[in-house]
């Protein structure tokens, strides 16, 4: 085969590639939409199911002065030793 040849041969392996992965994501696209109408017209709308809202959490207590000073204590140390 020529250079020609195989160049246009190149030339039309890409345009079916290109047009194989267009028509697919065209098709993915539109059974997307399709099942969200579908969704839309059998399931019931949103504001219809129950709210759930859930409790308001209750805030965490402080740690003991103990606790916080071993804790500052481990945070100074842990510095002194990087410099």
């Amino acid at each position: 085969m020529t250079p020609s040849q195989l160049l246009l041969e190149g030339v039309e392996l890409m345009l079916f590639g290109m047009g194989s992965v267009f028509l697919f994501l065209a098709l993915l696209i539109l059974a997307i939409r399709l099942m969200a109408r579908l969704i839309e017209r059998f399931a019931p709308p949103a504001a219809s199911r129950a709210a759930v809202v859930p409790a308001p959490t209750q805030l965490v207590e402080q740690p003991e002065p103990a606790v916080l000073a071993a804790i500052q204590a481990a945070i100074h140390q842990h510095r002194a030793r990087r410099g």
